[in-house]
């Protein structure tokens, strides 16, 4: 079963939906972190963890993700019972770490579409596995119109901004990218720039673009 919890203010104006990567679930330091941020910046949350993570809060066996139709039918799930608690008027966005924001990705089309969110928001986006820049997870992307931010390391493993730089991505996704940052925005300790300045550049730039959304009754 779906573990959810909730975060900062009920009746925020923006309400951000988001879910996990693939080996830690919502308490692990970075998810922490940046739910602390954005809180702190008026967006409401909801952080979910899908049932094979979520099982382990149960003295559950550490299970590898399943594949990515199930977690997709499970995030899309989680859309609607959200949206059933918010005000009427409530900006909704979805959106992950890693593994979540690409299973929120792959919802993010229909979604849109449908009216049931306004954007999408992805928190190091794994465009490829590490070391297999040839195995790209970008075809579903080409054609997105719904608006997006991805928020990404320069030196991100997982797709890097030389790499992602030459994808021929459309216009609704924007890109704020995280000075020297790795998977977790962390940056290399010479490089004068800090995981906490990282951190809290990637906040902003959330927070700044979901307070540009439109509702979909606009």
């Amino acid at each position: 079963m779906t573990y959810i919890r909730h975060a900062g203010p009920n009746d925020a104006a923006c309400h951000l939906i988001l879910a996990h990567g693939a080996g830690a679930g919502i308490d692990s330091p970075f998810m922490t972190e940046i739910a602390n941020l954005l809180t702190a910046r008026g967006i409401g949350l909801t952080l979910i963890e899908f049932t094979y993570m979520a099982g382990r809060r149960t003295g559950g066996p550490r299970r590898p993700p399943p594949r990515v139709d199930v977690l997709v039918q499970e995030y899309a799930e989680i859309i609607e019972l959200v949206r059933s608690r918010l005000q009427s008027g409530q900006i909704v966005a979805i959106g992950g770490k890693s593994l979540g924001g690409r299973v929120a990705s792959l919802i993010a089309e229909d979604a849109y579409r449908d009216d049931k969110i306004s954007g999408l928001v992805c928190l190091g986006y794994p465009f490829h596995p590490p070391g297999k820049p040839e195995n790209l997870r970008t075809a579903h992307l080409a054609t997105l119109t719904c608006p997006s931010l991805i928020l990404q390391g320069e030196r991100d493993p997982f797709g890097n901004r030389a790499e992602v730089d030459a994808f021929a991505l459309p216009p609704a996704i924007r890109f704020h990218w995280l000075s020297d940052g790795d998977h977790d925005f962390g940056p290399r300790g010479a490089s004068g720039f800090t995981r906490k300045g990282n951190l809290s550049s990637a906040a902003d730039a959330a927070a700044g673009f979901m307070q540009q959304l439109k509702h979909p009754c606009d």
